[in-house]
């Protein structure tokens, strides 16, 4: 009889290597400090506006955030607070969603300031402050640092470029950054959602409208510049532009 013994040994190895595979690896996410809650409180106009139970889920999904991806300084030493502006910046677009993961993110890298297409961030021709990776670096989303902090500044009006990059992220799950955000705009909305960007794009082209003219540059920026504006400066936009509030509440989920 044929001794089946190393045969079974075999398996077991191969089951056992299946397993380590795949097990979904275990995120340890630690609990926001203190400290990091005031650095919110005191920072993140977004996170100020919530009630209790709200800020509370906002501080369990910055914790996750900051737990699953990996944020990196080039050429530079980064804070605490600096580590917290990246994570409000991917939470805020997802807030109203309650297990929306970025699975297509593992790395966000942070310059010191502006950069090339090159990624260099010294010399001339600097002008790009935050860029969804592709290719090679595809996963990995690249933000200047100094524009991540003028976004959660007092000053900066309607824009942040961590909220404008992160909107990018989402356009881009479906599997095209086009302005189209598949995945989370119902698909009833699909076809007025692109008549009324149309008709947006047209009012700032005939200079009629107060919506950032980078808006013009396609459709896919038209997207992340509106976002902005709803994200920063809801009341207005929705004072403004009552039906891009309505679609823009609809596609995240969130009343503000």
């Amino acid at each position: 009889m044929m001794n089946i013994l190393p045969w079974l040994i075999l398996l077991a190895v191969f089951i056992v290597a299946l397993y380590f595979i795949f097990r979904k690896k275990k995120v340890v996410v630690a609990q926001l400090s203190k400290a990091d809650v005031k650095l919110l409180n005191e920072h993140v106009d977004f996170y100020i506006r919530l009630d209790g139970e709200k800020k509370q889920r906002f501080e369990k999904k910055i914790a996750r955030f900051l737990a699953i991806v990996k944020i990196e300084g080039v050429g530079l030493e980064l804070s605490v607070l600096d580590r917290l502006l990246v994570a409000a910046s991917a939470v805020i677009p997802i807030f109203g969603f309650d297990d929306w993961e970025y699975k297509n993110l593992t790395n966000v890298l942070l310059y010191p300031d502006t950069f090339n297409k090159d990624f260099q961030f010294e010399g001339g021709d600097r002008n790009i402050m935050g860029m969804v990776g592709s290719g090679f670096m595809n996963g990995q989303m690249i933000l200047s640092l100094a524009a991540l902090r003028h976004g959660f500044s007092k000053s900066a009006g309607k824009e942040n470029t961590g909220i404008h990059e992160f909107v990018h992220l989402l356009d881009k799950s479906d599997g095209a950054v086009n302005g189209i955000p598949s995945n989370l705009l119902a698909h009833e909305y699909t076809l007025p959602w692109i008549k009324l960007m149309r008709e947006k794009i047209a009012e700032i082209e005939d200079d009629k409208s107060d919506i950032n003219p980078y808006a013009l540059t396609n459709e896919a920026e038209f997207f992340a510049v509106v976002s902005e504006y709803f994200f920063e400066q809801p009341e207005i936009l929705k004072d403004k532009h009552p039906r891009l509030y309505d679609m823009l509440s609809k596609t995240f989920g969130q009343k503000l």
